[in-house]
Order: C-alpha cells, then sequence, then structure tokens
C-alpha cells in the first residue's frame, strides 16, 4: 500500500527533472547532483520535522513550502508577461541571470527538497522509518539516471523556457502535493474565496446600513444569495488557480521574434523567422502540460481517492433532567479515537452532533456542522475530519477548538462512565448555527 502511495509522486518527481534538463540543456551533472542532494535534504528534513514537532505543524510548515512556490509563479508569469512583450535590457539581464549555473543548481536543490519532503510526508506522520526513507531515496536517484537516459533521446530543438519550465515544476509539485489530503492546496483556496465573499457581502451590508427593507426584491436576494454559495468559492478558485498558467502561455505565445531587418538576403530572414517561430511552438507544451496537470490536481483535491469514515448518527434520547448522556464504553467505544455520531429530536427540533478523542487524549463534543458552511457534516480521514459541504481539512489536534471551518463545539461533562450534555443547549447551539448559515444554504441549492 505504501508503494501505491508513492507512485505519484516519484512521477512528478521524474517529471520535475526532466524539465529542469530541457530547461538548462548545458547543466545536466550540476542539475542531476542538485536534485539528488535537495530530494536526501527534504527526505531527511521531513523526517527530523515529524519527529521534533507535532504532525500539525509539520504539515503547516511543508504546505506553506509549496503554498510559497505558487506564490513565486505568480510573480513569474507577470514578469514574463512584461518581459516578452517589450524589448527591455533590463529583463535581458535578468534572462541571462536566470540560466546562470548558480541560479540552475539552486532551482534543482530546492525542487528536490520539495519533492523529497512532500513524497515521504504521505507516510511520515504515522510508519515513517529510516530504512523506508532510504528506500525512497534509492528510488529517486534511479529515476534521476533514467530521466537523463530519457533527456538524451529528445531532440536538442525541445526547449523550455524559464517562465514555462517553472509553471511546469510548481504544476508537478501540486499534483503530488494533492494526493496527501493534509499538504492538498487547492480545497483551502476554495475555502478561503468563499469566506472571503461572505464576509465581504456581510461587511458591505452593514456598512451601507442596508437591512431585510421592502424595496430589496426577493429576486434580487436570490442572486445576492449566490454569493454565498460553494460555487462562489470553487470558481473563484479554479480562477486564481489557473490564470498563472495562462499568463505564461500568453507570455511565450505573444513574444516579440528577433529582427531580422539587418539580414539582406529574404531567404534567411524567413529561415530565422521560421525557427524563431518553430522553437516558440516547443516552448508552448510545457505550460499546457501544466495547464493539464493543474487542472488533475484541482480535480484529485475536488474527489480525494479517501474513504472517510462517516457512521450513521445514532439517535439519543434525554433523561427527566434533561441531560444526555452517553457512557465512555458498551457496543461503542469513545475512547477509539474514532468520530461518533448522534442524532437528539425534541419538540421537532434536532440536532447533530459527534463525539471524538483528539490526538491529546482528550474527549470533545462538537455539532456535526460548523458557523460557515450548510451543515452537511464532516467525515473523519487519517489524522484530520473534512467539511463535506466545502471540503475543508481540519486537523484532529484542532477539533474542539473554535473559529473558521471547525465544529462547533458544545458545552459538556466528561465523568468517568462518559459524557453528560444539556439536551436543550445542544438544541439551541444547532438551532443557532443552522439559522446563521441559512443564507449558505439558500444560496447554494
Amino acid at each position: 500500500m505504501a508503494v501505491v502511495k508513492l507512485i505519484p509522486h516519484l512521477l512528478s518527481w521524474a517529471g520535475i527533472v526532466l524539465v529542469l534538463m530541457r530547461g538548462f540543456p548545458q547543466r545536466r551533472p550540476l542539475l542531476a547532483a542538485a536534485s539528488i542532494a535537495g530530494f536526501v535534504f527534504g527526505t531527511a528534513g521531513a523526517f527530523i520535522l515529524f519527529r521534533s514537532l507535532s504532525s500539525e505543524l509539520s504539515f503547516a510548515i511543508i504546505k506553506g513550502a509549496v503554498g510559497a512556490v505558487f506564490l513565486l509563479l505568480w510573480g513569474i508569469a507577470v514578469a514574463a508577461i512584461y518581459s516578452n512583450s517589450v524589448r527591455d535590457l533590463s529583463f535581458s539581464r535578468g534572462a541571462r541571470f536566470v540560466d546562470a549555473p548558480l541560479c540552475a543548481g539552486i532551482g534543482a536543490l530546492l525542487a528536490g527538497v520539495l519533492s523529497g519532503s512532500v513524497c515521504v510526508s504521505s507516510f511520515l506522520a504515522t510508519s515513517g522509518s529510516p530504512m523506508t526513507l532510504l528506500a525512497v531515496v534509492l528510488a529517486a536517484g534511479v529515476l534521476v539516471f533514467v530521466v537523463m537516459a530519457l533527456d538524451s533521446l529528445l531532440p536538442a530543438s525541445y526547449t523550455v523556457s524559464w517562465s514555462g519550465l517553472w509553471a511546469a515544476i510548481v504544476a508537478l509539485l501540486f499534483f503530488s502535493s494533492s494526493s496527501v489530503i493534509r499538504l492538498d492546496i487547492f480545497s483551502p483556496l476554495s475555502m478561503k474565496v468563499m469566506k472571503f465573499s461572505h464576509d465581504f457581502v456581510h461587511q458591505f451590508f452593514e456598512s451601507m446600513l442596508i437591512p431585510d427593507h421592502l424595496f430589496i426584491r426577493t429576486y434580487l436576494w436570490g442572486y445576492i444569495g449566490l454569493l454565498f454559495s460553494k460555487g462562489v468559492g470553487f470558481w473563484g478558485a479554479l480562477t486564481i488557480w489557473f490564470t498563472p498558467v495562462l499568463l505564461v502561455l500568453l507570455a511565450i505565445r505573444f513574444e516579440l521574434l528577433p529582427s531580422v531587418a539587418h539580414i539582406r538576403q529574404g531567404a534567411q530572414r524567413r529561415k530565422q523567422l521560421a525557427a524563431a517561430i518553430m522553437t516558440r511552438r516547443y516552448r508552448l507544451v510545457p505550460p499546457v502540460i501544466a495547464l493539464a496537470v493543474f487542472g488533475a490536481a484541482a480535480y484529485r483535491s475536488s474527489f480525494p481517492s479517501v474513504e472517510y469514515w462517516d457512521p450513521k448518527p445514532i439517535p439519543v434520547s434525554a433523561n427527566a433532567a434533561g441531560e444526555i448522556f452517553i457512557p465512555r464504553k458498551g457496543e461503542i467505544d469513545l475512547e477509539d479515537g474514532k468520530l461518533h455520531k448522534y442524532l437528539y429530536k425534541k419538540g421537532g427540533k434536532e440536532a447533530r452532533f459527534f463525539v471524538l478523542l483528539t490526538p491529546t487524549g482528550q474527549l470533545t463534543v462538537d455539532l456535526d456542522a460548523c458557523a460557515i458552511c450548510k451543515p452537511d457534516g464532516y467525515g473523519q480521514a487519517e489524522g484530520t475530519v473534512i467539511c463535506y459541504y466545502c471540503k475543508t481539512l481540519i486537523p484532529l489536534e484542532t477539533v474542539g477548538k473554535p473559529g473558521g471551518c471547525n465544529p462547533v463545539p458544545i458545552d459538556f461533562t466528561a465523568r468517568e462512565d462518559g459524557v453528560h450534555i444539556d439536551a436543550m443547549a445542544l438544541i439551541n447551539k444547532w438551532s443557532s448555527t443552522v439559522q446563521e448559515t441559512a443564507r449558505v444554504k439558500e444560496g447554494g441549492k
């Protein structure tokens, strides 16, 4: 099973090395050495990270590094649009700097570090061992030599521009990280866009002092409700996701051709222009592939190949004192680390909640809903719970804490026999939470 998990990571790693060698064909030995060294540093660093810090913080550090590369791609894409549309001497000097051996080596080293850390994160948090890491590193080293042999078979005319190179590298890194649910970037991005839309509309209506007056017709509220739907987050995230690669494609497609006015022979001019046009077409291939890989990463993020633990809620009732009691042991063991769902009904009202033992060893009782999204509930995967509405992953260490898309915690009393919950407080908490997210339900039918 662990070998199957590593396949997308190793394939992404091989693709990164191949793109680097196409981008810097004169630096193959340097790139091979820097890539392998970076991969070794990445695997060793991730191993030390997970053994020294909590898994939540370790994943956050690696995920932050992957996200920073995406921001770098945005900067490179904007710079490419400018530099390829004007004849600017400063950018020409910058292009020569990008092609410098030191820059190529540093880029390969950093790409190797990120690839190595992402590659081993899929199992480091649970069952990583030094021998497993050694096997991964050896496999990565063998792949480098395989890629070098494959690269030597490709025509020299297939080159990669510096912007297309980074687009392909980031796309492959994102495809690799999308297979680790706690390193996924697209789902949290969708959540951020959706939350920004919610907060913007809310603040706008408050600042403009616009209440639910009669002059705002029903159909208008229907359009406003669209801003609270899940589609806003999804399509907004897709726009942010694909735009830098599209900018790179435009930069390459519309880059200025070399000046041939000084060449007197028409045949020579046409030959040089034809060669430049063909080279430009070859350079379009990596960003086109990157666009497809970005799409695959977004698809894997939206439809992860993970089976979530999502038990059917068990009906419970309250005693004469209005208290719900759930025993620690019995048919269900509350301390087994699994999410256990319950359903309480009273007077036409109902509330879903769950009980979970967190990695810190503390029981927590939470609504099966958050204060932001529709109450579609949560499922549990390895080290996380997921909001089914917006696909946001919440580390188990933070379940029981309020805020964001975390499940809404409810007050309870933990005793040796089990947990005791005030039934009326539970119903009121559920009702207020569902009422606050009513607009979300209306907009995201």
